[in-house]
Parts: structure tokens; sequence; C-alpha cells
């Protein structure tokens, strides 16, 4: 699985002409990535007398933290998992009677991760908002880490979207998805500039 793979080999077959992991894969960690930063900014605010008002949402962030976190390391090998159908269809002869349909179904399954990649990174900005407001801090550069962070997970999770939906027959099906992922950015891209910026401002006072 290449979730247990180390950092330094996971990037060693990222960067070779492996089919995967990819940019789902590398999306998916970068998020867990972030979400893990939103839970260290819980680890460090947790228990402490000058937070004891915001303990009891402290504690339920950080729980929702770890659900993300997990769901974030199954994408990486679910997006690998979704894609091999999609490499195998583009290998079939443009003459075959089959192609089409088949092509059709694994661009389908080639979307669905990259699309729950963008809804978790959608449920874990909101947490990172929360804990940018309430959080230490003495960790609020790293509630902005977080916020990048899946900022950039979900933009790079629509890129995967958009280039399987472009090739759809289906135009309703593509317009669908399409559309969701266009909505998701239009909320959550201003919502993580929004923390960036409020952490630039903490350290203006």
């Amino acid at each position: 699985m290449l979730v247990d793979k180390s950092i330094s080999e996971f990037t060693e077959v990222l960067a070779s002409n492996a089919p995967v992991p990819g940019g789902g894969g590398a999306a998916a960690l970068i998020g867990a990535i972030g979400i893990s930063l939103g839970d260290m900014v819980g680890e460090l605010t947790t228990g402490k007398k000058k937070y004891a008002d915001v303990e009891e949402d402290i504690q339920r962030l950080m729980a929702r933290s770890q659900e993300l976190r997990v769901k974030f390391l199954e994408l990486i090998d679910g997006d690998a998992e979704v894609f091999a159908p999609l490499a195998k269809a583009y290998s079939i002869p443009k003459d075959d009677p089959n192609r089409d349909t088949i092509m059709e179904d694994a661009l389908r399954l080639g979307c669905s991760v990259p699309m729950d990649i963008m809804r978790t990174c959608a449920e874990a900005l909101d947490v990172v908002a929360e804990f940018a407001q309430k959080g230490s801090k003495l960790a609020i550069s790293d509630a902005g880490c977080a916020a990048v962070a899946c900022k950039a997970a979900m933009q790079a999770g629509s890129l995967n979207v958009f280039i399987n939906t472009k090739s759809m027959k289906d135009r309703d099906y593509a317009d669908a998805l399409n559309k969701e992922a266009h909505e998701l950015l239009a909320k959550y891209e201003p919502m993580a500039d929004e923390i960036y910026q409020l952490v630039q401002d903490k350290f203006q006072q």
C-alpha cells in the first residue's frame, strides 16, 4: 500500500514514471498533512487554563481532525485504485467497439476519489478555521499552514476532476461534477485565504 511507504519511498515513486501515485494521491497526502497541523493546534491548546472556555470545542475539533486524517490516508490508495482502470482504458484500441463504454465508466470512477478529496478538504478547512479562531496563539502559524495545505490539496484534487470530466461523453454528468467542484473552490479558496490573512494579521499586532 502506498500509505505504508516512507516519505522517501513515496516521493521517489511519485517522481518516477510509475502510474501511481500521481496528482490525486499527492493531493490526499497534502490534505492529511494539513489536517494533522490543525490537530497539532488542538494538542497545543487542550488542557491549558487560558483556553478552558473552549476546551470542549477543541476536543471536538481534535476528534474530527483525527477522523479526517484517516480519511485522507485512505484516499491516497483509493486514488491509485480508481486510476488503474482508467490507465487500462486508455490502452484499448480506438477501433474496439466497447472502448467508449469502458472509457466512460473508467472516467467516472477516476473522478470519484478526487471529488472525495475535495469534499474532505472542505470539511478540513471548516475545522481549521475554528482552530485558527479558538486555538492557542502560540500555534497560530500552524493553523495558517494547515489552511494553506488544505487549500492546495483541494485545488490539486479539482484538477484531477477536471481532466477527467473534459473527456466524458455524458456532458450532464460531467457538468454536475464540474459544478460541485467549482462551488467547493468558490467557497473554500477564499476561506483558506482568510485564515492565512488572519494569521498574518496576528503577527502585526
